[in-house]
């Protein structure tokens, strides 16, 4: 069975792969409701990018559901002409920290050369594409739901840039991790854009991947891109990563499990603070604290009986980055109903708690908050001794504006 090529890109129906065609999976061994869109690529054998020269912008999550990496299999594949691989943050084969990239390098796996992105885009990110030699640009990366996660403006830049280098743009989509049910938290005002927020969407913004490119290139891009998509199936909106059968590959050295991914978008706001989002733990995003903290915050945010979380007082050492080698109290993240759990909502109350109970508490001095939240709204609320309710209240005509531009873009039930 085989699908034409706008079948492939737009279609959501089930293409049967053949284990005789070249590069195709072999059998799993367990189920996967899922198909990823390069797994409905390559069943397709690759038609979508015949005679084309190909670069694949990916990181370590771009593999099958057997876990064979993506440029692996194409390099392999006679039918692909894959010419380049540019690498996001952290790198292509993901050996950067935060912050962090791989730099200009041959792949000693393949030998193609890999390019680095990171920090890169306009005519700048625009001239290596050129450089490169391709004329398709693939984007084949997990997002985790959040727009301060990095990759999803990784994607913004390469395809503003492949409209102004005059390339062709392919997303293989991916599943949101986190669902796709809703749209929750504030919207980027656009005088705090930066590589953490570029354009207005909400902090926890319920799309995948590929709705996401539709909706810069249509909201964003001026339509410049004509962004193609290939569509999963067997995703539907309300699905968790547990249920889509696909392995996790860790998208970033801080995004361990897809438990992690679950708080992200709440608890990534005390990068802003002075207190410890866990990096240097086994539970980066679920562990916080501070030097001077103790029980009582736990018990002021149990107080207020969020939906669907429980806080656990902890203590830990951080190996790396905040509070170094030092022990340090805090909370412990506990989501016993993920259907009720509202990780931005969380996030807001943790921060008026840990103000109310720590004297010590500080943002970062160059107001790092305001841009993980999208304005100085939630800071300056907090400062004024607002609680969670009226700092939520404040976002919720943009999130309503938002919420409707959307729908449009939905590709998925």
């Amino acid at each position: 069975m085989s699908l034409s090529r706008r079948g492939l890109l737009a279609g959501t129906g089930t293409v049967a792969a053949s284990a005789a065609v070249v590069g195709a999976a072999p059998a799993r061994h367990r189920p996967v409701a899922v198909r990823t869109g390069f797994d409905r690529l390559a069943a397709d054998g690759y038609r979508a990018l015949a005679g084309r020269g190909v670069g694949v912008v990916t990181n370590p999550t771009g593999v099958t559901a057997d876990v064979r990496h993506i440029v692996d299999v194409m390099h392999a594949d006679p039918r692909v002409n894959l010419v380049a691989v540019f690498g996001p943050e952290h790198g292509f084969r993901g050996t950067a920290q935060a912050g962090g990239s791989q730099g200009r390098y041959d792949d000693p796996a393949t030998g193609l050369p890999v390019y680095d992105t990171y920090g890169v885009s306009g005519q700048p990110l625009a001239a290596v594409f050129t450089a490169s030699g391709v004329d398709t640009v693939v984007f084949d990366i997990q997002d985790v739901g959040a727009r301060f996660y990095t990759y999803i403006w990784t994607l913004y830049d390469c395809m503003e840039a492949a409209a102004l280098a005059g390339k062709r743009f392919v997303v293989l989509d991916r599943p949101n991790p986190v669902t796709g049910r809703a749209a929750s938290g504030p919207v980027l005002d656009k005088a705090f854009a930066t590589f953490v927020g570029r354009e207005p969407i909400a902090q926890a913004h319920g799309m995948t991947v590929g709705e996401l490119a539709g909706l810069f290139d249509a909201e964003f891009l001026g339509g410049r891109v004509r962004v193609e998509t290939v569509r999963m199936t067997g995703w539907r909106r309300e699905g968790f990563f547990d249920s889509t059968g696909l392995p996790w590959v860790p998208p970033s050295p801080n995004m361990p499990t897809p438990d992690t991914a679950l708080v992200y978008a709440g608890t990534c706001v005390f990068e802003g603070t002075n207190l410890s989002e866990g990096r240097g733990t086994t539970r980066p995003f679920e562990l916080l604290g501070a030097e001077g903290i103790d029980a009582r915050w736990a018990a002021a945010v149990n107080a207020l009986d969020l939906p669907g979380v429980r806080f656990r007082e902890a203590y830990f050492t951080p190996t790396f980055s905040k509070f170094q080698g030092k022990t340090v109290g805090g909370v412990q993240l506990h989501v016993h109903d993920r259907e009720s759990y509202d990780p931005v909502r969380t996030g807001i109350a943790l921060l008026v708690t840990a103000k109310k109970v720590w004297s010590g508490f500080a943002w970062r001095p160059d107001h790092w908050i305001d841009k993980l939240t999208g304005s100085a709204t939630v800071r300056t609320l907090i400062d004024a001794g607002a609680g969670t309710d009226d700092v939520v209240g404040a976002w919720q005509a943009g999130l309503t504006a938002f919420r409707a531009t959307r729908a449009r873009y939905l590709l998925y039930r």
